[in-house]
């Protein structure tokens, strides 16, 4: 017999309020993705396009039922092409809290390289803290990304391959002012900086402060829908900040990024 809660004489089965929970998480993981972008913007228009479908119908209007009918039929196609980097950054959200994610029960278990050596890590992260030190005192500008689960999308025509060993020198000199790399991203993947003088996705969120530059707002770009850590010297106040997730955390210490570098290359982040 199938268990029932009565709730002011309406009759819930546990499978409905199983049901209501999965849809106000994924309501809650779809906000925070949309939350302070344009796509927001748009997501609301379209519940409004749908109320108001739902609307003329039930007052029998039949030409805007017609109309908006129409615009109805082809919404889900339309959804996937407008929201594909949302729909993109939504379904990774998803794959970090399965139980086949990098950083679950499951994986440490079955999969014991979780537990090798991160010699090779630390020392990127030492060298990039080094070049990062460096460039701050002489008010340096520059823009690295850090790639993390995979190879990061970028315009391979407009930037130079490098293929170099991650180095504090190499770095440096890439993004010393007379240096004809400085301008752009520097790429890094794994143990190796891939490319410089690379162009990056300009952010469009429009909460951002109004005063940071096109590298933080560059910054912010590359990360809002893919798992990459960017991390920016400013070239005017030769201050440092670091953008994930389309977030920018703006002024902060080297030790603070230090431990950031761990968190993505060593510990995993959920």
């Amino acid at each position: 017999m199938k268990e029932v809660i009565q709730f002011y004489g309406v009759e819930f089965r546990w499978l409905n309020l199983l049901d209501l929970l999965i849809v106000i998480f994924l309501i809650i993981q779809l906000y925070r993705l949309l939350k302070g972008s344009l796509a927001f913007n748009i997501f609301v228009g379209l519940l409004m396009v749908y109320a108001a479908y739902f609307l003329v119908r039930a007052l029998s209007m039949p030409i805007l039922t017609s109309i908006l009918q129409n615009f109805i039929n082809v919404g889900i196609i339309a959804i996937i092409i407008i929201f594909q980097p949302e729909i993109r950054k939504f379904l990774l959200v998803l794959g970090k809290k399965t139980p086949l994610s990098k950083d679950s029960f499951f994986t440490k278990l079955f999969l014991p390289d979780k537990f090798k050596s991160y010699k090779e890590e630390e020392n990127i992260i030492n060298e990039i803290i080094v070049a990062v030190s460096r460039m701050q005192s002489t008010f340096t500008g520059a823009l690295m990304v850090i790639a993390t689960t995979y190879r990061v999308k970028f315009d391979s025509a407009s930037s130079i391959p490098i293929d170099g060993n991650v180095s504090a020198k190499l770095i440096e000199s890439i993004f010393e002012k007379h240096s004809p790399l400085h301008d752009g991203a520097l790429i890094i993947v794994g143990n190796k900086i891939l490319a410089a003088k690379v162009i990056l996705p300009v952010s469009e969120n429009p909460n951002l402060p109004t005063r940071i530059g096109l590298r933080h707002r560059s910054a912010v770009g590359i990360t809002e829908h893919s798992d990459n850590l960017a991390i920016i010297v400013s070239e005017e106040r030769g201050t440092v900040s670091y953008a994930m997730d389309g977030v920018l955390t703006q002024d902060v210490s080297l030790e603070d990024l230090k431990v950031k570098l761990y968190e993505v290359l060593i510990d995993g982040y959920a």
